[in-house]
């Protein structure tokens, strides 16, 4: 299966906006008659028939309508942005194929990063859903501070946690999670989160974890979690 995605496309008939035709008539060829298939990234799929191919307005005819059950848990990666943007894209890319619910970007104490722009990561995360046949766009939310967020994601409902480099650490994420959650992980930055900002957390009733034994930069330490959790609920 060849995936395309058009937000907020509905039957009977999709047309693609001038990118998504394009790429479907110019690099794959493809023709009027010819079937693909097309997400609006909430869960739905379309089977549909070309009936203009057109490179800058291409419309189809749905022919065919289904929906992926949402997953029993949902995962929630709160991570400070690094300094190379490649970096935090390469991991936005690989949870994403992993699988992710939500992703939210904080600046805290020792941020290399305060500002990140979300609308190319947005891309990223399209991209990767759809080469990993992914029916449900994660949400993205943009950077805030590390104090604001704890606050708002702060349902009793939700399974916290706070990673950070100890070597005391008596439990492993794995070890502590719960199948079936809904969680929230935070990640820090390469400094780490600072004595405050952890001892805070805990107030706000996050559960300190470790990712391993090894030290991993942000990215991987995101990458780590979120792969961990899947684990917890394969």
């Amino acid at each position: 299966m060849q995936l395309f995605f058009q937000e907020n496309c509905k039957p009977p008939t999709i047309v693609f906006d001038q990118e998504e035709s394009k790429h479907l008539t110019k690099v794959l060829r493809k023709k009027n008659g010819d079937q693909v298939s097309v997400t609006n990234g909430t869960g739905e799929l379309f089977e549909c028939l070309i009936t203009k191919a057109d490179p800058k307005q291409t419309q189809l005819s749905v022919i065919k309508t289904s929906l992926t059950p949402e997953d029993e848990f949902y995962i929630h990666l709160v991570i400070a942005p690094t300094k190379s943007p490649d970096r935090m894209e390469w991991m936005i890319e690989k949870i994403t194929e992993i699988g992710i619910h939500e992703i939210s970007l904080i600046h805290s104490a020792n941020s290399e990063r305060s500002f990140l722009k979300t609308d190319r990561l947005q891309k990223k995360i399209i991209s990767a859903c759809k080469q990993s046949l992914k029916f449900r766009i994660p949400k993205l939310n943009s950077i805030c501070d590390f104090e604001e967020i704890i606050k708002k994601f702060n349902s009793a409902d939700q399974q916290k946690f706070i990673a950070y480099v100890d070597e005391n650490h008596q439990n492993h994420l794995f070890d502590l999670a719960k199948p079936k959650g809904k969680y929230i992980i935070l990640i820090g930055p390469e400094g780490d989160f600072t004595p405050e900002e952890i001892q805070l957390a805990i107030q706000q009733n996050y559960l300190p974890v470790s990712l391993g034994k090894s030290r991993l930069r942000t990215e991987t330490a995101g990458l780590v979690a979120v792969d961990t959790l899947q684990l917890v609920n394969r």
